[in-house]
């Protein structure tokens, strides 16, 4: 089978690591009651700023978001090895800057996800990852942004939604743990 996964707040607790980063910078103590209540991808809200600041504020601490210690979800390194160790291939699908997709990569197998140069596709934007997907004749696709999920209507593959506070209306199966988490 073909398993296509989406990275950021699919497999790894990115906005979770950004909220905390952004307390520290901030020097601020918003709890994560407040982060767990977002309707939003976007965490800006949490700490009073407009789009405009939080823009600036997420792009000036990229570098510090997507490569320091932001953890993968409990069991979701473990699922992917389980599915390449079963035989199956697995696929990135992320829309990561371009400018970022050779770290993004080498990042990924750092943490301990089985990557294949080759079967790492990144830098797309968020209605274009249904052409990848597409292409790839994926069996399952897994990914948390509602924008993205509702291009995937029309398809062959099993769409899967990784739980999220802003995805809750999304009426897909859903992933809410990945240590328990199996393909049927």
């Amino acid at each position: 089978m073909r398993f296509g996964f989406d990275i950021d707040d699919t497999l790894i607790n990115l906005r979770e690591h950004a909220f905390h980063i952004y307390n520290k910078k901030l020097n601020r103590n918003v709890g994560l009651e407040v982060f767990r209540q977002l309707r939003t991808v976007e965490i800006h809200e949490a700490f009073g700023m407009d789009k405009v600041e939080g823009g600036k504020m997420w792009t000036s601490l990229l570098e510090e978001i997507y490569f320091t210690d932001c953890p993968a979800f409990d069991g979701a390194i473990q699922f992917l090895n389980q599915l390449q160790a079963d035989g199956h291939e697995i696929f990135y699908i992320t829309s990561r800057p371009k400018e970022y997709c050779p770290r993004t990569k080498e990042w990924v197998k750092k943490i301990g996800f089985p990557v294949k140069d080759e079967h790492f596709f990144c830098g797309m934007q968020d209605d274009e990852k249904i052409n990848i997907i597409k292409d790839l004749q994926l069996d399952y696709y897994f990914d948390d942004k509602p924008a993205v999920l509702k291009t995937l209507n029309d398809i062959t593959t099993k769409v899967f939604v990784k739980d999220q506070s802003y995805n809750e209306h999304v009426t897909i199966p859903r992933v809410t743990d990945w240590t328990t988490f199996r393909v049927e």
